[in-house]
C-alpha cells in the first residue's frame, strides 16, 4: 500500500491532483484507521493512464467512461490501452489538425502584438464572426 505521498512522488501527479482524481471516481483509495489514504500499487498504472490520455487532450470524462469500461474496475492492461485508445484516434487526429492549423496561422497574431488590427486576420470587426459560432472559429474551424 502507497501514501499519497508515495504515489504522488512514483507517479509524479501533485497530491491535490490525486485527491480529485478521487474525487471523480478515476482512482481508489482505502483508509486507515487515523483516515489516512492506502493506495493499492495498481493504482500506479491508472495514474499513469489518466495522465497520458489527458496530456493527449482526451477529456477526463472520456477517460472515467474508459476506466468503468473494465471488468470490476481493474487496471487498464496493454490490451485495453490498444483497445482504447484506437477508439481515440479519431479525436487524436482532429487534435493534431487543431494544433497544426494553430501553429500555422497563429504566428502572425502574436508576431504583431495587436498593434495592427486593421490587418490583421483575426481581428473580428463588429463581431460578424458570431454567427458562425462560439469561440475562436477563426482559428478552430477549418
Amino acid at each position: 500500500m502507497l501514501t499519497i505521498g508515495e504515489l504522488s512522488a512514483r507517479s509524479g501527479v501533485a497530491p491535490s491532483a490525486l485527491r480529485f482524481y478521487e474525487r471523480l471516481g478515476l482512482i481508489h483509495a482505502t483508509r486507515t484507521t487515523g483516515n489516512q489514504r492506502r493506495y493499492e500499487r495498481t493504482e500506479l498504472r491508472r495514474v499513469a493512464f489518466i495522465r497520458i490520455s489527458a496530456q493527449v487532450g482526451v477529456p477526463l470524462e472520456t477517460i472515467k467512461e474508459a476506466l468503468a469500461s473494465l471488468p470490476a474496475g481493474r487496471t487498464p492492461t496493454k490490451a485495453d490501452w490498444a483497445r482504447l485508445s484506437a477508439g481515440w484516434r479519431t479525436h487524436l487526429d482532429e487534435q493534431i489538425t487543431l494544433l497544426e492549423r494553430l501553429r500555422d496561422t497563429l504566428t502572425d497574431c502574436i508576431g504583431c502584438g495587436c498593434l495592427s488590427l486593421k490587418t490583421c486576420r483575426l481581428a473580428n470587426t463588429d463581431d460578424r464572426l458570431a454567427a458562425k459560432g462560439q469561440g475562436p472559429v477563426i482559428l478552430t474551424r477549418p
